[in-house]
């Protein structure tokens, strides 16, 4: 891979690492300011209310995806992610000088709220640029490889949120968090994201989209376009629903799982995440490369193999697990599982569209499925533990593997498929791989 495509996957890579350490840190330092904008009361109550904010987000997400999808098929993949980073960052400023309940009421509510929908949108619309961009820019022998990185950057952004979370928990009291610490990881945000706005300003356009022609198309972008390839389009929803929900399980959950289920004081659930998830960002690339010998398909369907299987009794050992050693070896070992999913779910959803369409087919698919699955896989995991029936939330998350699983196993393999392939009217409907040149 030359140092051509290796500027471009750091600078998407770069620009995607911020946009998901301002989408997570949200998560992570909930458990901080949940009790800020709502009256005093019951904990889990008003962690509900904010997390149901958060799963709010993942319903701006489809918006975000259309608009920023659109844009990205008709104006370019750069000028997409330029957009992105600039939403992510006013969001980020609004939610640092939100006031609190005990100064505006529920006016706090109101520009959390707003936040969250700027949020929603721009990381609607990064997902499929990033992965588009990223699927796009590598050489085609190596893009499960290239596309790998989208991931190895979102959980750098996870990573430097929660190694922040650590290093404020170690230096400051419980009670300075609550007050007004929890704040300070949205400024680090909004001035990373101000940093990759320039750097994303002299970044390079894709030679598949330059080369193809699309930009003279009338219909790029378009949801007519996007009609033409419906099967495609319910096929990235479906491959999606499983992946997320366990993603979003054993990362942005496992902290209050751990905290709350399984008894750990705070800062320890934080180590043992921080922890798992470098592993996991280690990783994604290895698994990358290995889908580029051996195939997307065999992946996708070890992924759900494992998922469906072993999220119960994993799930069932983690709340039991007490010490550090323990929850680590049971997160990694999920988080291994997982990998055959997001290591390469990104060049996976491009491959099936021609470059025309592809950033608005991967965009508005993905963020439905999300919205559906992924936002509100805390929600429904805290709702099952307000129920008193926890465990069932672990049969949820299989059952949602299991659905994907099925999927896997009838869908085309993508790997030799030609990105600067035009396609006409029956091959958009025919479930095919397009030979390689």
């Amino acid at each position: 891979m030359g140092r051509e495509h290796w500027k471009k996957i750091w600078v998407g890579s770069a620009g995607n690492m911020v946009e998901w350490f301002d989408w997570f840190v949200y998560a992570t330092f909930a458990v901080y300011f949940a009790d800020a904008f709502f009256p005093k009361g019951n904990e889990t109550a008003n962690l509900m209310n904010t997390m149901g904010i958060f799963a709010v987000g993942f319903f701006m997400r489809p918006v975000g995806g259309w608009l920023l999808g659109r844009i990205g098929d008709r104006k370019g993949r750069k000028a997409a992610l330029t957009l992105t980073v600039t939403l992510m960052s006013a969001s980020a400023i609004l939610i640092a000088v939100a006031p609190t309940y005990a100064v505006a009421g529920y006016g706090g509510v109101a520009v959390l709220l707003v936040a969250r929908l700027l949020q929603g949108l721009s990381v609607g619309g990064e997902y499929a640029a990033s992965a588009t961009y990223l699927t796009e820019a590598s050489d085609p022998k190596k893009r499960g490889f290239a596309s790998s990185f989208q991931y190895v950057s979102m959980t750098a952004g996870q990573l430097l949120g929660l190694g922040l979370q650590i290093v404020m928990q170690r230096n400051l009291s419980d009670a300075a968090l609550h007050s007004w610490g929890w704040r300070v990881p949205f400024i680090v945000g909004a001035l990373g994201a101000a940093v990759v706005f320039y750097l994303r300003r002299s970044m390079l356009e894709t030679e598949v989209y330059e080369d193809s022609g699309a930009a003279h198309d009338a219909d790029r972008g378009t949801l007519k376009a996007l009609w033409a390839h419906k099967r495609e389009a319910l096929l990235v929803m479906a491959l999606t629903m499983g992946g997320t929900v366990a993603y979003y399980t054993y990362t942005t959950y496992l902290t209050k799982f751990l905290s709350k289920s399984a008894g750990m004081d705070k800062s320890t659930a934080s180590l043992v995440s921080f922890c798992a998830l470098f592993v996991f960002m280690c990783i994604q690339p290895l698994a990358g490369a290995l889908s580029d010998r051996v195939g997307r398909r065999p992946l996708l369907i070890t992924f759900a193999v494992g998922s469906t299987f072993l999220t119960v009794p994993i799930m069932t050992m983690l709340k039991h697990a007490g010490t550090f050693w323990p929850a680590l070896g049971l997160a990694l070992l999920a988080l291994v599982v997982v990998t055959g999913y997001t290591s390469i779910n990104a060049c996976v959803k491009a491959e099936l569209f021609p470059t025309g369409i592809r950033a608005l087919g991967v965009a508005l698919p993905y963020a439905i499925a999300n919205a559906l699955f992924g936002g509100t896989a805390e929600y429904v995991a805290l709702w099952f533990k307000q129920a008193g029936i926890e465990s069932g939330f672990y049969w949820y998350v299989a059952g949602c593997a299991a659905v994907s699983l099925v999927v896997y196993l009838t869908m085309r393999e993508t790997r030799d498929i030609d990105l600067n392939r035009v396609e006409d009217e029956p091959r958009r409907t025919k479930a095919e791989p397009v030979p390689s040149n």
